[in-house]
């Protein structure tokens, strides 16, 4: 292999753990080389609510008095009893705990600024451990602008600091492939990555940490835990943060093993979850883009929010109604996904429609016109159901809505309204019938958002292969990284900090 550029450690992903990585490897000595394939750096924490879970007994935490330690941690991410802390890796999960208070110091002298409010969060913490990150100062390049996206604070902070102590940061730069020696235990030797139509082979002397983001874009790869995954079902985060499964891939074509997939599986979470913006493609219930976005160009609709799911009816890829709309439950997402009649496709539930009137819309406050609408597949109006059936047309939807259909759904259902039960899916006193024109179809197709299982790794964040041996020389951190199924910015943190320096103390 003619190298192109070569360093001590490349990075691919300028994430959370990717850039917590590069900084972290930078400070221990290591030249270092962070690709990324976007136009910009950030990935899922660019447009996350800039929630840090790490706990352990940081500086905020005893600011605040909570009482809390590594073996806390510990013990609440491997209580048998919670679905999300299950099927973790203990070992993982104990070196996450111990790094906890370490990685919240790292973010400190690195310019991370923190809200100074302790939040608490329903997943596996008996104390509060989460802090909020300050939103970055430049609304021009928080990407999802004035919507909360304070994790634009951190990773703004992070590669700030990361340029500062020398990090070559390579935007717009697709990873395709990992080299390694053909030798049996060979150690890997550097990436080839595609820039402006031309491959340019990078070598690392000591190391490369995958920190590509998951996989929940990538319909083949998802569909390894579950079947159903069918590509209606989109990944939150687009259009801005692909999940394509890169990193999880190029590893495993040189013997990587995958690690804890029960985690993707576990039916708690959010893995998959109900919209609350409907009528636009991407509707992740806390992500909005507004039209001064700089990719609104390519999310084409804000989406209305939905604040009251009173307000409409939800109906399959037949026409027909499937649950409770006000539940947000699995229960939810598993009736959502279920095969109801196109026997051409047999896994996967096809595509979801909020079904409402002007009434409700009235009611909400919507405007059910561009730019908060998407007309282009995802949402349809017409003057009566019969007509509103066959405007609905999208390219997951596989075969038309039949008018008579879908009006006798909406019949039966304005007789519950009437009644006040709802003698089919015991919807809590259905409030509004849907009887005034125009009348709306608005994508509402459950999407999917956390990678929660990925690669096998030891506690230094180095990847093992199929038959349990470290691959030398090559790591994983973030949601690439199976073994520890935690919602957030947290072990992409810690497990980055750790492959970074792991990776800088490795002889070349």
């Amino acid at each position: 292999m003619e190298w192109t550029l070569s360093t001590d450690v490349v990075v691919i992903g300028a994430g959370a753990a990717g850039l917590a990585a590069a900084v972290s490897a930078r400070d221990h000595g290591a030249e270092v080389i962070l690709v990324e394939e976007n136009f910009d750096i950030g990935g899922h924490a660019m447009l996350s609510g800039g929630r840090v879970q790490l706990g352990g007994g940081n500086a905020l935490q005893a600011k605040f008095n909570i009482e809390d330690s590594p073996d806390r941690i510990f013990s609440d991410w491997t209580d048998h009893r919670r679905g999300d802390a299950r099927y973790n890796d203990r070992d993982l999960v104990r070196a996450f705990a111990d790094e906890c208070v370490p990685t919240f110091q790292f973010l400190l002298d690195n310019g991370v600024t923190f809200i100074e409010k302790p939040i608490v969060t329903p997943d596996a913490s008996t104390v509060p451990r989460v802090f909020v990150t300050h939103e970055w100062h430049v609304p021009g390049e928080v990407i999802a602008p004035r919507r909360n996206r304070n994790g634009s604070g951190l990773v703004r902070r992070l590669v700030e600091s990361a340029r500062k102590k020398g990090v070559q940061v390579l935007l717009n730069h697709e990873m395709t492939q990992i080299v390694r020696d053909g030798s049996k235990g060979g150690r890997v030797r550097g990436i080839v990555a595609e820039a402006s139509d031309r491959d340019i082979a990078i070598e690392a002397r000591k190391g490369i940490v995958i920190a590509t983001g998951g996989h929940t874009g990538n319909v083949n790869f998802r569909r390894m835990f579950d079947p159903r995954l069918t590509e209606e079902y989109q990944q939150a985060g687009l259009p801005y943060s692909f999940q394509g499964a890169d990193g999880e891939l190029a590893a495993m074509d040189i013997g990587a093993s995958l690690w804890a997939t029960g985690a993707q599986t576990s039916e708690v979470g959010p893995a998959i979850t109900k919209t609350r913006h409907v009528g636009c493609r991407w509707g992740y219930l806390s992500l909005y883009f507004e039209t001064d976005s700089p990719v609104f160009h390519l999310c084409k609709a804000t989406g209305l929010t939905v604040t009251d799911w009173q307000e409409a009816i939800l109906v399959d890829q037949t026409g027909r109604r499937f649950w409770n709309e006000i539940d947000a439950s699995y229960d939810f997402i598993n009736a959502a996904m279920g095969n109801r009649g196109d026997t051409t496709k047999l896994n996967g539930g096809g595509p979801i429609w909020a079904i409402f009137d002007a009434d409700a819309v009235a009611r909400q406050n919507w405007k059910p016109e561009p730019p908060h609408v998407d007309p282009d597949g995802y949402f349809a109006s017409a003057d009566t159901i019969f007509e509103l059936a066959g405007r609905i047309r999208n390219p997951y939807q596989k075969q038309p809505i039949a008018g008579s259909v879908l009006q006798e759904t909406v019949n039966r259902y304005n007789s519950f309204v009437t009644s006040g039960v709802d003698s089919d899916f015991n919807k809590p006193v259905p409030l509004h019938p849907i009887a005034k024109p125009p009348f709306h179809a608005a994508w509402s197709t459950p999407i999917l958002h956390d990678s929660l299982t990925g690669l096998r790794t030891d506690t230094h964040a180095q990847v093992i292969d199929i038959r349990g041996e470290v691959i030398p020389g090559l790591y994983c951190a973030g949601e690439s990284q199976g073994g520890f199924a935690q919602h957030g910015l947290g072990r992409c943190l810690v497990f980055g900090r750790i492959a970074g320096r792991h990776a800088a103390q490795r002889n070349s």
